[in-house]
């Protein structure tokens, strides 16, 4: 039965996600107008966006060692604000002199939150003893979807504004959250084994991760532009976005009644199909009415695939160490490098349009993968 203690942390961690997702989405919606703004070529667009999960890598794999030493709260403490600022100072940003560090100190914050919010999760969703995680990444696309629609709009107002706004926002969330959140102590089981996280049962959950961030980077990096050689209205571009961010939340809001009822299995192996659908949708779009459809089948098929991953990743890290969830969330940055590089570089010699059949083809990969995601539950050895 989980306790007053339980319930707090868990409103805590449902903020941390909201937060997050309102940061990603002020970012992201934002990519042409500052590829616009800084007058950047395809191939110099790909390789700042490539900055972004390069360094998120990174960020998430001292998150693990960290929260291994000392827990995920401080760690959210610390980097989710830097998030914050980062995203200020991006739009900020007056030449790319400026620019690029502020894209590297993102990609650092946001890998490193993106670990630790889901190990707090994890946690939540041990000591309830219930699929919980799809209503947290809920909550994420919920915000997402907020910060699109406000860019929306607000569209006409500088664009230092525009990204500024929703942070004042982030900032007061990240400080109330941190506050409430596990303690490390909390974060372990009482009862836990000493091994450490093997690599061999997460394999399946690391190339479905990087699969669904191919998908995701073609999505959110690219969708402003390929809305704009559809020669989309301007007030319907971010419309991409919340659509995918929409539909994501949608299923999510169901995700964790789903997973418990059908086993986690069944539902990636329908995700994937959906989502293989959705990118033929894209190939396919004759206007931007039909494209914002297409991008909303994606959302459908890809939103269960990040939250049951780092789900069975939970399962497979008895001693909760965070270590097999920081490994996992790796390969969200590992797909983003692959599919800013492999979608721009499409982009670049095919056209925007036909840059999407690459997450088309792994979309379907992830039905094959699907299996892994109902792993034995590693068992505690007693103290």
């Amino acid at each position: 039965m989980p306790s007053s203690r339980d319930r707090q942390a868990r409103v805590a961690t449902y903020v941390v996600f909201a937060v997050q997702g309102l940061s990603l989405a002020s970012l992201l919606v934002q990519i042409a107008n500052l590829q616009a703004k800084h007058e950047l070529d395809e191939g110099t667009l790909t390789l700042l966006l490539l900055i972004v999960p390069v360094f998120a890598g990174v960020g998430s794999m001292v998150a693990g060692a960290f929260a291994n030493r000392r827990g995920s709260r401080l760690l959210l403490r610390i980097a989710q604000p830097a998030v914050a600022a980062a995203v200020v100072l991006t739009g900020l940003a007056p030449d790319l002199v400026l620019l690029v560090p502020a894209l590297l100190l993102y990609g650092l914050a946001v890998g490193a939150v993106d670990a630790g919010m889901n190990m707090q999760g994890v946690t939540v969703e041990r000591r309830y003893g219930l699929q919980v995680l799809n209503g947290f990444h809920c909550v994420w696309s919920a915000l997402s979807m907020a910060g699109a629609l406000w860019a929306s709009a607000a569209a006409g107002l500088p664009l230092e504004l525009i990204m500024a706004l929703p942070m004042l926002l982030a900032v007061a969330g990240s400080l109330y959250a941190g506050r409430h959140l596990y303690a490390p102590a909390e974060e372990k089981p009482e009862s836990a084994s000493l091994g450490g996280s093997p690599w061999r049962p997460i394999i399946p959950l690391c190339l479905a991760m990087a699969f669904l961030y191919v998908g995701d980077a073609a999505v959110s990096n690219f969708n402003t532009v390929y809305m704009t050689e559809l020669t989309a209205e301007p007030w319907v571009i971010p419309l991409a976005y919340a659509a995918y961010q929409a539909t994501t939340l949608i299923v999510r809001l169901g995700g964790d009644f789903a997973a418990r009822r059908y086993g986690p299995a069944a539902i990636v192996r329908i995700g994937g199909v959906i989502a293989t659908l959705g990118f033929l949708g894209v190939l396919l779009a004759t206007g931007q009415w039909s494209a914002l459809v297409a991008f909303g089948l994606i959302g459908v098929g890809l939103a269960v695939v990040a939250p049951q991953s780092f789900s069975a990743a939970g399962k497979l890290d008895p001693a909760g160490t965070g270590v097999a969830i920081a490994r996992v969330n790796l390969f969200n940055y590992v797909g983003y490098i692959v599919g800013a590089a492999l979608v721009g570089g499409i982009a670049d010699s095919a056209g925007m349009r036909m840059a999407f059949i690459a997450p088309l083809f792994l979309s379907a990969v992830i039905i094959a993968l699907a299996p892994g995601f109902e792993p034995k539950r590693a068992t505690p050895a007693t103290t």
